[in-house]
């Protein structure tokens, strides 16, 4: 089997021209030559303001070797079909008796899931612990809270309960991590059996969005429960039981109880600050790492459709166009796009009472007006304004608490338009964008919420990012305050060979929260690894 790369074709090309053209850069008389073939990968390519769709075909011929030396470069490439199974599994070894000492893991977000998935394939029966609540529950509390009929929940919310924050995401399945031992294909054939749309696993830049990830997430973990393992909502882990040597011995939970056990996954999100600070409290090492702060900005999608695929926009073979930049100041800043949420909307990811955060949510069908995506700038720990791995928490807190009584209290966000952001001046009504962003916004000065570097860093990149970004810089287009939680402020150091901590034998910290992913993909992957 051969593996043709770069196969591309116009927008409105016909379903024949796919085996035509691999037959044709193969040097075959025509597709009938072809004795098998199935697209593997498909995207949008957009470059260069020419739009046309990009495939990656599987094929089988009856002279491999020949059609690899024969094919035409200027069509295609070609290459004999990797392998990209999984192959760790083929070693697994399954438990006959689940262990005296069950595993403990903390978090059921990507990283926890998948890390309690594997330990309960191999006969493990894992305890998994989640502060929060099921899918379901979950969800009807964060609609109410958007809604305004219900309070804000710290322990239900859009950061903590069943999938993590993933959960309340676009729901994003590619990643630039390496990943040679192909586990990111194997976690999305494990999402698809449990009720994901299969054509994850054909697009280039695949999606779930929030309405499908709630029905993954929950099938997941009744398959760990079906294999022995054990879920427990509503049940807070509070710190680590240690022995004399400083190795886990159990843990601790909100309430008193305790459970024993040698090996703890810690899966926890960037989000979960009281377990950090227990777990520094109790020696555990960790480290400050840079993060990065800044807004929401929001567009009319049918102006990003326009700008990335002209006259193609709006065809349903594209699908809402996403975007991405880097913008680099000249004092050393970056201001960057992040987490862009093609149709989608902006939601309040509080996990803290007093506390105003934003993030981008996209249903499966990105069928909202609006396109929205963080538009962050860097920081390193020498801004905290502060010492020790906890600083960056401190520092993400001061700003939230400001972005909280920018937009008057009550989870309203502050806004500011782009022109009267440019222009230095608040605004004191929305032109013609609406927000997405519920309860509801505050128009106003985000200078009052956001560092001046990040103020100032923001100002300059955006007539940059115009230039190529035509409509950018639209004047009613939104900047709503304030994004902070993009990646974890902290890591908790461990072995780069066993995953195990450095300090703390027994305690494996995974995922984004212990700063080792970002991203659903990446902390699935993470999770395995330890698992």
């Amino acid at each position: 089997m051969l593996e043709i790369s770069d196969v591309r074709l116009p927008v409105d090309h016909g379903p024949e021209e796919i085996p035509a053209t691999v037959a044709l850069a193969l040097g075959l008389k025509s597709a009938a030559e072809l004795l098998d073939w199935s697209v593997h990968r498909r995207a949008v390519d957009a470059r260069h303001g020419r739009v046309a769709l990009n495939y990656v075909v599987h094929a089988a011929v009856a002279d491999e070797a020949r059609a690899l030396r024969e094919f035409d470069k200027s069509l295609c490439k070609a290459n004999p079909l990797p392998d990209r199974r999984y192959q760790e599994l083929a070693g697994i070894i399954v438990r006959d008796q689940p262990p005296a000492l069950r595993p403990v893991v903390v978090g059921t977000g990507p990283c926890g899931l998948f890390a309690a998935l594997l330990l309960a394939r191999q006969g493990w029966c894992p305890v998994v612990l989640e502060r929060g609540k099921q899918a379901g529950p979950r969800a009807r509390d964060v609609t109410g809270f958007w809604r305004g009929a219900a309070e804000f929940d710290p322990e239900s919310n859009v950061q903590f309960g069943e999938g993590g924050a993933g959960t309340f995401s676009d729901g994003k399945l590619y990643t630039q991590i390496r990943d040679r031992e192909n586990r990111a294909r194997w976690i999305m054939e494990e999402m698809v059996k449990a009720g994901a749309p299969e054509d994850i696993l054909l697009k280039a830049r695949p999606h779930i969005g929030t309405d499908r990830l709630i029905t993954v997430v929950r099938r997941i973990r009744q398959e760990i429960e079906s294999l022995g393992g054990t879920v427990r909502f509503g049940t807070a882990f509070e710190s680590l039981l240690l022995d004399a040597c400083g190795a886990v011995a159990g843990v601790r939970l909100r309430g008193g109880e305790e459970i024993p056990t040698d090996r703890v996954v810690l899966a926890v999100g960037h989000s979960a600050r009281e377990t950090f600070a227990r777990l520094h409290a109790q020696g555990v090492s960790m480290e400050a790492k840079p993060l990065s702060i800044g807004v929401r900005v929001e567009h009319p999608q049918s102006g990003i459709d326009r700008t990335q695929y002209g006259k193609w926009a709006g065809d349903a073979r594209l699908g809402t166009a996403p975007y991405k930049f880097a913008h680099h100041a000249r004092d050393g800043r970056t201001a960057y796009s992040f987490c862009m949420c093609p149709g989608g909307l902006v939601v309040a990811a509080a996990s803290e009472p007093g506390g105003l955060v934003t993030n981008g949510m996209s249903s499966y069908a990105r069928a909202e007006s609006n396109a929205n995506a963080g538009f962050m700038v860097d920081v390193q720990p020498a801004d905290y304004g502060g010492e020790g791995p906890l600083a960056g928490i401190e520092f993400q807190r001061h700003w939230e608490r400001r972005g909280f009584a920018a937009g008057g209290g009550g989870y309203m966000a502050p806004v500011q338009t782009v022109g009267d952001f440019l222009a230095g001046r608040a605004t004191r009504r929305l032109g013609g964008v609406q927000s997405s962003y519920r309860p509801g916004v505050t128009p106003g000065d985000l200078r009052e919420c956001l560092p001046d570097f990040v103020i100032q860093t923001l100002r300059a990149a955006i007539p940059a990012i115009d230039k190529t970004l035509r409509g950018f810089a639209m004047p009613d287009a939104l900047l709503i305050g304030v994004e902070t939680r993009s990646s974890s402020p902290l890591r908790i150091t461990r072995d780069p060979a066993t995953c195990q901590s450095i300090s703390t034998p027994g305690l494996y910290p995974a995922g984004e929260g212990a700063g080792y992913a970002g991203g659903i993909i990446s902390a699935a992957v993470d999770g395995m690894r330890v698992g």
